[in-house]
């Protein structure tokens, strides 16, 4: 058999490097795809696995937004602290190697993600950026906005809630919907905290911008169907006007003020009863 040339053989290599590196994109792309449906005691091995393939892809636009991707599905639960630094990593090492350009000088969403990252979830990042700088800059901004923020609205009885009036307890506020999963997911342990902790003060209050009609049928969905369980009030949020005050972009979204209205914790994403509790206890209520 004839040996290939300098050139054929150097084709040939590039040829093959580029096939294997398609074929990780695409099992890459299959797996973030998947992730949400990967049982949750097997997630963290498939979340740690996906940050090592995404770390390995050559630089590009397709690793920033595959990497991006991941950051959005890891914080969905309880990861843990290492696995969420690994992410942030593989962000921050896809955004140095590519940087994405701003438009309008806002900082585009994967600088807001580590932003996130570092600023609610207490990782670090080695990501040197003016972007990742004016993002830290908006969730600051954010954060003063919504500890002046006060509304008024209805629960499904119709009586009225103020947050301001609800000075002296340690108010949860969670932002959720009836087409959510991970909200869904959180709302046992949601409804288990308040009926545990609410002799001490604690309200809980879940705020959703569907109507009344969408919110009744998913807890009392026909007669043969036992209602869903859950205590905390609902509040309707038509329009979503006090979502947008409270700079809601994406749901499950949960904040947390202590006695004296001060925001004192918030999460990107679903969380757990402990993680629950956690934020809790940065307002001074202890099991």
């Amino acid at each position: 058999m004839r040996n290939l040339g300098p050139a054929l053989l150097l084709a040939f290599t590039f040829s093959t490097t580029a096939l294997q590196s398609q074929a990780n994109e695409f099992s890459i792309a299959d797996d973030l795809k998947n992730l949400r449906s990967v049982p949750t005691a097997k997630r963290p091995a498939a979340t740690a696995k996906l940050a090592a393939d995404i770390r390995a892809l050559r630089p590009g636009p397709k690793k920033v937004r595959y990497a991006d991707d991941l950051a959005q599905l890891a914080t969905e639960g309880d990861p843990g602290k290492d696995l969420l630094q690994s992410v942030t990593d593989t962000l921050s090492l896809a955004l140095t190697e590519s940087p994405v350009t701003s438009k309008n000088d806002q900082p585009p969403m994967p600088y807001l993600d580590v932003a996130k990252f570092i600023r609610y979830e207490q990782v670090t990042t080695d990501l040197k950026s003016p972007l990742l700088d004016k993002a830290t800059q908006i969730l600051m901004a954010n954060d003063a906005d919504i500890e002046k923020v006060d509304f008024t609205l209805k629960d499904l009885q119709g009586k009225k809630v103020t947050l301001s009036q609800l000075r002296g307890k340690i108010v949860l506020v969670n932002f959720w919907a009836t087409w959510c999963p991970p909200c869904r997911d959180e709302m046992p342990d949601l409804d288990g905290i308040y009926t545990q902790f609410q002799s001490q003060g604690l309200v809980v209050l879940s705020i959703s911008d569907e109507s009344m009609f969408t919110i009744g049928s998913y807890f009392h969905p026909n007669p043969y169907v036992t209602p869903i369980n859950y205590h905390p009030p609902i509040l309707l949020d038509t329009g979503g006007k006090v979502a947008k005050q409270f700079h809601v972009d994406s749901i499950p979204k949960t904040f947390v003020f202590d006695r004296e209205g001060k925001l004192v914790a918030q999460s990107i994403d679903m969380r757990t009863r402990r993680q629950f509790l956690d934020m809790l206890g940065m307002a001074g209520l202890h099991p």
